[in-house]
């Protein structure tokens, strides 16, 4: 009904304004027919508007977005689920902790992973940056008081005939933030899954491990009284960017050997990690 009232109005419309232009209607008639035309304008643009099509159309384009659409949508796009691939390996920038920081794994390993996110930075300045532990090392009657590496690096970074141990995650992340803000993952605690997936994905990964790679018997380890409360550590810690596995093998960057996409059997590459409590770091 609408579209025939629209038809008729509109082609009247037209006709009447065609003669008028043409100058085929006489001269006394002029006033009626151009009075004709504008009723039947009119009568075309209110048929327009009251056309369901029409209003139908521009409620689609005017109205807001449905709360419960925006979350439909937000829970569809989380739900998404990142596929591992079987194999996978990066070309992250390679750096050597030695010869200035000869504890300097973790934040060698951080500025690898941080290069290869596009931030412009190097070892000696995070090494500058990172949070410290001040903490004095201090040895009593065979027990050792000395700082907690989740408050900050303990000891001496530049020196190894200094006391020194390393530091963990928690500061690192605190570091990475600076320079990514929003964008750090702590993957600490994860299954290792979770860290094949970020390097699936194109993103290497921050981690602690030690120099075996593999897990170390009890005797690698003692026991520090520090202001957090006691913790566990053992001197084979060390930290490297994760940039590769397959089924047998896990890649990685190695600070200390400057050695880029090294190899080691994947179970034992694992199990050393979960040791050392699964810290870990990425970023988006």
């Amino acid at each position: 009904m609408y579209n025939f009232l629209i038809f008729v109005t509109a082609s009247a419309s037209i006709l009447l304004c065609f003669l008028l232009l043409l100058n085929k209607v006489p001269e006394r008639f002029k006033k009626m027919v151009f009075s004709y035309a504008v009723v039947f304008f009119l009568l075309f643009c209110a048929s327009v508007y009251l056309s369901p099509d029409v209003k139908h159309f521009t409620r689609q384009m005017t109205a807001k977005p449905d709360s419960r659409d925006i979350e439909e949508q937000a829970e569809t796009k989380e739900d998404v689920p990142i596929l591992k691939k079987e194999q996978a390996l990066l070309n992250v920038p390679i750096i050597s902790q030695l010869p200035e920081l000869p504890r300097g794994c973790e934040v060698t390993s951080l500025a690898m992973l941080l290069q290869h996110a596009g931030i412009n930075t190097g070892k000696m300045e995070l090494a500058q940056l990172v949070k410290k532990n001040p903490t004095r090392y201090q040895r009593k009657n065979g027990q050792v008081y000395f700082g907690h590496p989740n408050s900050g690096f303990v000891g001496d970074m530049y020196n190894i005939n200094n006391p020194g141990y390393g530091v963990y995650h928690k500061p690192i992340k605190e570091l990475a933030d600076s320079f990514l803000p929003d964008r750090v993952v702590d993957l600490t605690g994860k299954d290792f899954s979770e860290l094949e997936k970020s390097v699936s994905n194109g993103i290497p990964v921050w981690i602690i491990t030690n120099t075996w790679y593999s897990e170390l018997p009890a005797e690698q380890f003692q026991t520090w009284d520090t202001p957090a409360g006691k913790v566990n550590i053992t001197y084979r810690l060390h930290s490297v960017v994760i940039t590769g596995y397959d089924q047998d093998y896990v890649y990685f960057n190695d600070p200390l050997t400057g050695e880029k996409n090294r190899k080691v059997p994947r179970q034992g590459f694992i199990d050393a990690w979960v040791q050392m409590g699964k810290q870990a770091i990425t970023y988006l």
